[in-house]
């Protein structure tokens, strides 16, 4: 990501529409569900949350480590941030989201690198997919703890 972009570029960019905008909503659902790979689910997925950890975490993280490792700590960050907000809604400790999310850090990589794609595929099956790869890093982390 550039550094010269701005929150609301980006999120034109994502969703096609200007941040805010009645539709975003639905275009991000229907950019990302129909994404042609795992890989790409995460580029439209909630392009807010995106573009702080693509700016102040996988950047940095970029700069000192191989891209697959600064990809699977984003993830873990992302995770933890979300386990931080539930334990504090909640007034106690979660530890679920951090793993999790890491889980799905380690499919989007092997997803990529597999160059496993869907994009000859219609979007409901693309959507499947994608929803699929969701519940299957949430089964295994669920299996793991």
């Amino acid at each position: 990501m550039s550094a010269a972009i701005t929150l609301t570029q980006y999120v034109k960019k994502r969703t096609g529409v200007p941040l805010g905008h009645k539709d975003s909503l639905r275009n991000m659902l229907t950019r990302s569900l129909g994404s042609n790979s795992f890989y790409l689910f995460w580029r439209y997925w909630n392009p807010v949350w995106s573009y702080y950890l693509s700016r102040y975490v996988m950047k940095p993280c970029n700069d000192i480590m191989p891209v697959w490792c600064a990809v699977v700590v984003t993830f873990a960050v992302s995770g933890a941030l979300h386990d931080l907000a539930v334990s504090l809604v909640k007034l106690k400790p979660l530890f679920f989201f951090t793993p999790w999310f890491t889980v799905m850090g380690a499919l989007v990589l092997v997803s990529k690198y597999s160059q496993l794609q869907f994009s000859s595929a219609p979007w409901w099956l693309r959507a499947l997919a994608n929803i699929s790869f969701i519940v299957l890093s949430y089964w295994l982390t669920s299996l793991l703890f």
